[in-house]
């Protein structure tokens, strides 16, 4: 194969991303998308619908507690940018429960003059007296951080401040963070986060801060957490060697820091007395064989001083995985997929070992999520249940009571005769590739298929007002499809799709397209699909190597250059991902997937929509442009928006967020069935 574009770019010139010439080329394709497809009736009432969806005010805050208060940010028709409040647990059992704003970011933006985006806040433990609250412009990853007191529920002056950057904070006590930053030339790594993690002490300059560790250029990014509870306070410092790596270190009293010795691929979670280790490998201890995806369990003062004493806490199949975990004061809940569907189980230590039990109430072909636990102090948990066709459920209980349902969502669509499916497709190399299909069972009609087969996530069965009201209320059937690369059967689904596998991904994506084909549920001109991020990798390679099992395509926020994505913004960050594109090797197996070095002028493309974002300061906007541009030049039929703000959501409030739905619902809904 010939590569047209490792040594040249014709279209580098786009990746200026705020250059007058680049900006001056995004909105005039900006003009011609939306003269092409927002002038009509059926965008208007999609855009309403949606926003109508997005900014209901009966959908449920979602909470986390912080001490006596449960904690919520808020967006509505009224408050576009947010409110971050608070409430109690008495006043959130009400309808209409009465809400202590901290901060309103619409008046502060306007206050401030500055096009402000929530981007959350870190709590001092166990005081919840002062906060470090993070802001971004126009929604990018980089922000400004600025402590805040909750009891007078202003910024406090000369407060712990960071200027715009990639930071990570973390508090010690009132007077010490741990902090992360932009501290000058060389202190970021090549992925743009941070190199060197210090200790800063309240009223002493940045350029003072104590220096903790030091990474390498080479490594993703170090991060330094203060574990605060009460009779376990603790330091740990985490080396991201790269995207699936990590080195993790205690430091002792002494200020020595002393390596946990587990494999680099493993996660742990320290809690109280407890080390759990989830492997991602095989892995040989004194003997004993684990396999990968499984959860052990040890005393930390034991695994630290040479003890090896294991105890399996979980133990995958070809059938179910662990997809978290989280702790209670006294107990460690699983969430648990069985062929993609939620399963949960309550462990609790003791003297004779862990019991464990399920915690019951979830149903088939739902996503059951524990959003909150208190671990310092109790056994509660808040559970969130919902499906396709479920609007969520919030319940609150203690682990081995009754459960009560605090809130309600409303259904955002009538899913009356609308079912759900799970069927499984065989891809090229004979794996079985769940999918599920939501929809009336009727005759092929359009249809839209998701994917995403990346970074070990797992998509789930959950309920999308944006998709019941855009998609299935007007007719369409929604597909999801479980592919490889993400962690639907743990790390191995994942790991088996890593780097130069990473092509069995995209051949389990084409093969649930065959089998919908096949089902009857759908025709290839009756085909759309649509991805985001590495998700929009994978449209980009269904677009330039499987064109003739699609009638639309809505690629977002996009990786498309594989050659020069570990140059651009935190793409060194994915190297472990997908290959080192600098590795002859390595660029070798890249080049054959590659969308932009694979568009061909003489074959036949699907119409395609392509939406990114101005801000997006995780994924370049270049890869979308340049893509755009050179199918443009090669006559292929492409519309192209970009949202000049929003980071990589592609939107910065749910009026942004709505209009680029309804345009990928109006440009799919007119090329599929118009």
């Amino acid at each position: 194969m010939t590569d047209t574009h490792a040594d040249t770019d014709p279209y580098r010139w786009l990746e200026d991303v705020t250059g007058d010439t680049s900006l001056d080329w995004v909105r005039a394709r900006n003009a011609e998308s939306t003269e092409e497809l927002t002038h009509n009736e059926r965008f208007e009432r999609l855009r309403d619908d949606i926003r109508a969806v997005l900014d209901a005010d009966d959908r449920i805050p979602y909470v986390r507690r912080r001490g006596d208060y449960l904690y919520n940010f808020w967006r509505d028709a009224d408050h576009p940018r947010g409110l971050w409040r608070r409430t109690t647990l008495d006043e959130y059992r009400k309808d209409q429960p009465d809400w202590q704003v901290l901060i309103d970011v619409d008046a502060l933006a306007e206050q401030e003059g500055e096009n402000w985006v929530w981007q959350g806040a870190t709590v001092l433990r166990p005081s919840f007296r002062r906060c470090l609250v993070e802001l971004s412009r126009g929604g990018a990853d980089a922000s400004v951080v600025r402590e805040f007191d909750m009891d007078t529920r202003t910024f406090v002056p000369d407060g712990f401040q960071l200027p715009e950057a990639k930071s990570s904070v973390s508090w010690i006590d009132e007077d010490r963070i741990f902090v992360g930053t932009d501290f000058g030339e060389g202190s970021r790594t090549n992925s743009g986060y941070p190199r060197i993690a210090k200790e800063w002490r309240r009223g002493t300059p940045l350029a003072e801060a104590q220096t903790l560790f030091e990474g390498k250029p080479e490594d993703v990014a170090v991060f330094a957490m203060h574990d605060s509870t009460p009779g376990y306070q603790r330091d740990f410092v985490r080396r991201a060697l790269d995207f699936h790596n990590d080195e993790n270190y205690l430091r002792e009293p002494g200020g020595e820091l002393v390596r946990i010795d587990v494999p680099t691929d493993a996660d742990i979670d320290v809690h109280r007395e407890w080390l759990l280790i989830r492997t991602r490998a095989p892995w040989s201890v004194q003997g004993t064989d684990y396999p990968a995806g499984v959860l052990l369990a040890a005393r930390v003062v034991d695994y630290l001083a040479g003890g090896r004493d294991l105890t399996v806490l979980f133990e995958p199949d070809a059938h179910t995985s662990l997809d978290g975990h989280v702790w209670t004061r006294n107990h460690l809940v699983l969430s648990l997929l069985s062929d993609v569907q939620s399963r949960m189980k309550v462990l609790t230590p003791s003297d004779d070992g862990w019991s464990q039990e399920p915690l019951g109430g979830v149903d088939e072909h739902a996503s059951a999520t524990i959003i909150g636990t208190d671990p310092d102090n109790s056994d509660e948990y808040l559970l969130n249940i919902s499906g396709f066709t479920t609007p969520a459920e919030l319940r609150y209980g203690h682990i081995g009571g009754a459960t009560e349902t605090l809130k309600r969502a409303p259904a955002a669509f009538d899913a009356t005769g609308i079912a759900v499916r799970q069927y499984f497709a065989e891809s090229a190399d004979g794996t079985k590739v769940p999918y599920f299909v939501v929809g009336k069972e009727h005759g092929a009609g359009p249809t839209l298929l998701t994917g995403y087969g990346g970074f070990e996530i797992a998509l789930t069965p959950s309920y999308s007002g944006v998709i019941g009201s855009g998609w299935l209320a007007n007719g369409g059937t929604y597909v999801i499809a479980n592919i490889r690369g993400g962690g639907e059967y743990g790390p191995q689904w994942h790991t088996s799709a890593l780097r130069e596998n990473r092509p069995r991904a995209y051949a389990d994506f084409a093969a649930v397209a065959d089998d919908l084909v096949r089902r009857g549920i759908s025709t290839p001109e009756q085909l759309g699909i649509q991805g985001g991020s590495n998700g929009g990798l994978l449209m980009g390679v269904m677009l330039t190597s499987y064109p003739e099992r699609f009638g639309a395509i809505v690629c977002q926020v996009p990786l498309l250059d594989m050659r020069r994505y570990h140059q651009l913004l935190a793409g060194a960050s994915w190297m472990a991902e997908y290959g080192d594109p600098d590795d002859e090797a390595d660029w070798a197996f890249l080049r054959e997937y590659s969308p932009y070095h694979n568009a061909r002028p003489d074959r036949s493309y699907p119409p395609t929509l392509f939406v990114t974002s101005t801000r997006d300061d995780r994924v370049h906007p270049g890869h979308a442009r340049k893509m755009v541009a050179l199918l443009r030049a090669q006559g292929h039929p492409v519309e192209y928006y970009e949202n000049i703000e929003g980071g990589h959501g592609a939107a910065a409030d749910n009026a942004q967020l709505a209009f680029k739905w309804a345009l990928a619902f109006e440009f799919l809904w007119r090329t599929l069935s118009d």
